[in-house]
């Protein structure tokens, strides 16, 4: 390999992935070059890289070689006027969103009565989105498959919070799916409190309610919230494998069956990530 001219080792080097191409460099002087080379970085930028970079918000580029570039992508980058956060996966440069709170659709997001719009510290976006008080629960959101990698494993999160005023969240499951293309998948959620006697005392009033309500949703794993290393909350809505034609996403998660008064969450967005 020692006697390959540095082009050809960096064309063999552009059909691995970034990680390989990294550990690669300390073979030798022409792989350390051919490693480090914009011919390879270049195949593992995402091919719409200039859009990207055009709409990044408060973001100024400066980079000296394609991987460079690339691993400023890695670092999460508010893009769509600050209502979207996109970054690579460092190992496969496979991409990820987050779509933002405002990005969404959110039932009665508008009403000051059942919704509250408001800026937190710890969110990576300027507003988030709180409920106040409401019976009823539909959060959907939607990207164009042919703005995530292809032929990739794809999971869908909602973030979100739960503050110390919540109530009438755990009384009956939510309904997640993900819809693309004619794959569709359901599931059930329960939006766990943090306040484990809080949820005591729920299970303990209102038991038989809960069992006469869970009968109403679709059948599922029950699924509940994991806490996450930024300090947010987060529900799986589901996975799909995302192929190379160009599909609708869909992503939803509903509580529009119970008629149970609910308040207490806080909204940042929806992540789509790749899968291992």
């Amino acid at each position: 390999m020692n006697v390959l001219p540095e082009s050809c080792v960096a064309v063999i080097l552009s059909l691995t992935s970034p990680s390989d191409a990294c550990k690669s460099s300390s073979v030798s002087t022409v792989f350390g070059s051919a490693a480090d080379s914009d011919l390879v970085w270049d195949k593992f930028l995402p091919s719409d890289y200039h859009e990207i970079v055009s709409k990044a918000c408060n973001t100024t580029f400066l980079f000296a070689s394609k991987k460079q570039l690339y691993h400023l992508l890695c670092n999460p980058v508010l893009i769509a006027d600050g209502k979207m956060s996109f970054k690579l996966d460092r190992p496969s440069g496979r991409k990820s969103y987050i779509l933002s709170a405002r990005q969404l659709s959110i039932s009665s997001s508008n009403d000051p009565m059942f919704w509250t719009w408001k800026s937190i510290p710890e969110s990576r976006f300027s507003e988030v989105a709180e409920l106040t008080s409401s019976s009823r629960l539909e959060i959907n959101g939607n990207i164009r498959s042919k703005k995530l990698s292809p032929n990739t494993k794809y999971g869908a999160y909602l973030l979100l919070k739960i503050t110390e005023r919540a109530y009438g969240l755990d009384l009956i499951p939510s309904e997640t799916s993900i819809e693309i293309g004619n794959q569709s998948f359901k599931n059930t959620a329960y939006l766990r409190f943090q306040d484990d006697k809080k949820q005591r005392l729920e299970n303990l009033f209102y038991s038989n309610r809960k069992q006469m309500m869970k009968s109403r949703v679709v059948k599922g794993e029950d699924r509940v919230m994991s806490r996450r290393e930024d300090g947010w909350m987060e529900m799986e809505l589901g996975e799909f494998f995302n192929g190379e034609s160009d599909e609708e996403v869909k992503m939803s998660l509903m509580e529009i069956k119970g008629q149970q008064l609910k308040g207490g969450v806080i909204v940042e967005g929806i992540e789509i990530r790749p899968k291992a």
